[in-house]
């Protein structure tokens, strides 16, 4: 069984249901659980990366969007120092999301050797 956010098992969200207004925004949205279970398939297939990328997801799943996309948005070239994005890795770090945390310090690395990294005195 594949579970919503919102608890609800995602066989019971169907056109009819949006349609009565019974679905909300969390029944749409996926469930860490769900995420999980994905990646380990993906591993089963021997697919690893994609294994890891779903494990990412779901340490997202649990932030707001806002949050989502400013995490993003401090991702692209030139739009973050090396200590915003230390920072940035660090709060994901404490609340849990140790995978997108060394992702962030990975990129942080690479963006520093490539000169992608925002200048801090500007």
């Amino acid at each position: 069984m594949t579970t919503a956010r919102s608890g609800r098992d995602s066989q019971s969200v169907t056109l009819d249901s949006v349609r009565l207004g019974e679905v909300g925004i969390d029944d749409v949205r996926i469930h860490p659980d769900t995420l999980e279970y994905q990646a380990t398939v993906a591993e089963a297939h021997a697919n690893p990366q994609l294994a890891a990328n779903l494990r990412r997801a779901a340490e997202l799943s649990s932030l707001a969007d806002a949050e989502v996309m400013a995490i993003y948005e401090a991702l692209r070239p030139r739009r973050s120092t090396a200590t915003e994005l230390e920072q940035l890795a660090q709060s994901l770090s404490d609340r849990g999301a140790i995978r997108n945390a060394a992702l962030i310090r990975e990129a942080a690395q690479t963006y520093e050797r490539r000169g992608l990294l925002a200048d801090p005195t500007t």
